[in-house]
């Protein structure tokens, strides 16, 4: 049983299948993707229908006047767990939206440069293409397949920057994540920040992976633009994310995406567009991403509620270093019963997060000739990687009620896994069987059917 205001009325279940009844998932199905979507416990969902219900109850003053207070709470209570100014944080749907509304609000004169690493979110890869379509921005891709080093990675940013510097050109802004998404592994976003401060780049901070999954401190990272989603890892609904922009940026940020009523035109002759909303006497920054168009802004105020749930959980580190500890140990479980490997580098860093990546026993050659034999040898090597892909996918999705993100990566196929605490070792176990079961399957050629 749950209380309203997010937090369990008895003592909480242990983590694992026993904590199951505190979320809302169909009775059998395993979520051991957690980091695509996330998910909410059940008093997490009373919560969000209590403000949906507020605002259908009184909609005009609700939204426009009730509402602003409400979401000043839920930036109080973010900006104590990032350890940041509140008056610097504000609320945007999705860390996509966030990378968007960096990129597409700078202003970028020929030879300045977007920097990014091969790893980017796959949206934010397309952000960046149509930014250097549509203005003079170029862009740097540094190329590279994990595993790698955090010295490799960090002196290859280096030395991109440096190069472009000595070409007479500049790297305006680089873009690179807490936790990529796939392979689900840590980057050492730490030091590419203060790389980036030394050579005098913008840092944006893609923390889709963030708040709720590693430690994060703003206060100390000092970046200078930072995104996270909450509905990922923080038990919030989705979508929403914390936008993060110190002072000193805060001129650079005019519009929201999409612009709406608080941004403020450069002076011009003629009458002024007044915004019709409620004056505020909060900051430009703030009063501007406060009202975005009419959207369901009630997930943004899930957020005491949900740092309520966790620290009745016994708060931050403990559930960090619970799904830290069982995607470490599942991850070399699964990789056992596969006889194969997990993906990590020498320093051990890459799987310092709530990910475990394991290859699965399947070797490109061997699946190609299958391909060959069955008359497909016109398909290219990325196009049977997609094959193998979707059909160990669909096959766990229709087969046995679970979901497994699955790239196909460096030639080779690797099955991400998310570790939650509604997950215990034996779902992992369980997992090695279908993933194992399934690519036997692959092997007797059933992905080309």
């Amino acid at each position: 049983m749950t209380e309203a205001n997010g937090t369990p009325s008895n003592a909480t279940p242990q983590f694992g299948r026993g904590f199951l009844k505190e979320f809302l998932f169909e009775k059998g199905y395993r979520n051991l993707n957690h980091g695509s979507f996330g998910t909410y416990p059940r008093p997490i969902r009373d919560v969000l229908h209590s403000f949906q219900d507020q605002a259908e109850a009184r909609p005009d003053r609700f939204i426009r006047y009730e509402y602003p207070e409400r979401v000043d709470e839920s930036r109080e209570v973010v900006a104590e767990v990032l350890n940041a100014p509140v008056e610097t944080l504000v609320f945007v749907p999705n860390a996509t939206t966030g990378v968007n509304t960096v990129l597409r609000n700078l202003v970028f004169q020929p030879g300045e440069k977007i920097l990014y690493f091969a790893t980017i979110y796959g949206a934010c890869e397309k952000s960046v293409e149509y930014v250097t379509e549509t203005t003079p921005a170029e862009a740097i891709k540094i190329q590279y397949t994990y595993p790698v080093s955090d010295d490799w990675l960090v002196t290859a940013f280096r030395e991109a920057v440096q190069k472009e510097h000595a070409d007479g050109n500049k790297v305006k802004i680089a873009i690179f994540d807490t936790v990529v998404s796939l392979p689900g592994v840590r980057m050492p976003f730490e030091r590419l920040t203060a790389a980036c401060h030394e050579l005098g780049v913008l840092s944006c901070v893609d923390g889709a992976h963030g708040i709720g999954h590693v430690e994060i401190d703003l206060g100390k990272l000092d970046c200078d633009f930072f995104v996270s989603n909450l509905h990922k890892w923080y038990f919030v609904p989705r979508g929403c994310a914390i936008f993060y922009v110190p002072v000193r940026n805060q001129h650079l940020m005019r519009s929201t995406l999409p612009t709406s009523h608080g941004f403020v035109p450069k002076p011009k002759p003629g009458p002024k567009i007044i915004n019709p909303l409620p004056p505020s006497k909060k900051s430009a920054f703030v009063t501007n991403y406060e009202f975005v168009g009419t959207i369901d802004n009630s997930p943004y105020l899930c957020v005491p509620a949900a740092l309520k749930y966790r620290e009745a959980l016994g708060g931050e580190a403990v559930i960090r270093d619970y799904c830290a500890d069982l995607a470490r140990k599942s991850g070399a479980r699964v990789a056992e019963l596969l006889g194969t490997r997990i993906l990590e580098n020498e320093e051990g860093t890459l799987g310092n997060c709530n990910f475990t990546n394991v290859l699965l026993p399947l070797k490109l050659q061997d699946v190609e000739n299958l391909a060959k034999e069955a008359g497909k040898g016109e398909l290219e090597t990325g196009e049977v990687g997609m094959l193998v892909r979707e059909f160990v996918i669909n096959s766990g999705l229709k087969e046995h009620n679970t979901f497994m993100a699955l790239i196909f990566y460096g030639q080779q196929w690797w099955v991400r896994l998310s570790a939650q605490i509604y997950l215990e070792m034996a779902d992992f176990e369980w997992a090695s069987g279908v993933l194992k079961d399934l690519c036997e399957r692959v092997m007797k050629g059933e992905f080309l059917q």
